[in-house]
């Protein structure tokens, strides 16, 4: 009985003590430190689908930045094999042609798991703590999320010759973009109130060897000004098969058109 009692406390120890260090929030990465060109402006372009347009004027006027490179680092949280566990990360991206994910997930702050991923050229490597992930539909995911992504630069949307708006309704509008020889489309909805973004739904390979595509939502939970611009600040991703997020990122630094080499390096150890 005695043994039973102290393998009970031991338990309810262990367990409090896992708890208390999901409660912790990583330290942030330190700024990312590069001398930013400044942007060229492009007019914004004619056609464009009503939603498009009052959202475009509201976050840029009628020019847009023309963006060649973009870092976004935040804090946020991850959810893996069901355990929430808070996360930094840093995103780099070439806008329309690569990118670069970095993510920490920890406890005490400390890192525990560590996601590395690279789409470049149109071929995408996950380096999970339980494998690594390739294939063509782990491409295609790759592809949509580089899209996906210009959330927190979406003047790319406009200035990329390869992506095209479409309507749908006075709300909504279809983002058409390239995936080798195909086209896939992103469905971007738009807060009837404030006009800014407010979700896009597009249907993605969940793994590599997912026989059929999953609803994938991108949700934009708060718009910022940061730093002079607005931003989406806080933003969510959830698999519709999940129904909640898996991952919830609130951004903290946003900067463009730097030398992502040093971007490229974090994780690398």
């Amino acid at each position: 009985m005695k043994t039973i009692t102290i393998l009970v406390s031991v338990t309810i120890t262990l367990v409090l003590l896992v708890w208390l260090g999901l409660q912790i929030k990583p330290k942030p990465f330190s700024s990312y430190q590069s001398v930013a060109a400044d942007p060229k402006t492009n007019p914004l372009p004619d056609g464009l689908p009503a939603p498009v347009k009052r959202f475009y004027n509201l976050v840029y006027g009628d020019t847009v930045p023309v963006i060649e490179t973009a870092v976004i680092s935040g804090r946020g949280s991850m959810r893996v094999k069901g355990i929430t566990f808070p996360a930094r990360f840093r995103f780099s991206h070439i806008p329309g042609q690569d990118y670069h994910h970095y993510i920490e997930a920890t406890i005490f702050s400390l890192p525990l798991m560590k996601v590395n991923e690279w789409y470049v050229d149109g071929k995408s490597r996950l380096e999970l703590p339980f494998g690594v992930s390739e294939g063509i539909k782990v491409d295609q995911g790759a592809n949509l999320a580089l899209w996906a992504e210009a959330i927190w630069m979406p003047s790319v949307w406009i200035t990329d010759t390869q992506v095209r708006w479409e309507p749908i309704d006075e709300h909504s509008a279809r983002l058409v973009a390239p995936f080798g020889d195909e086209e896939e489309h992103i469905t971007v909805r738009f807060d009837p109130h404030t006009g800014m973004l407010r979700t896009m739904e597009s249907m993605r390979y969940k793994e590599s060897d997912s026989p059929q595509k999953t609803l994938w939502l991108n949700e934009v939970l708060e718009w910022t000004a940061l730093n002079g611009r607005m931003l989406p600040i806080v933003t969510s991703i959830t698999w519709q098969d999940e129904g909640t997020p898996w991952a919830v990122f609130t951004t903290e630094e946003v900067v463009y058109n730097v030398d992502i080499q040093a971007a490229a390096l974090v994780g690398s150890d």
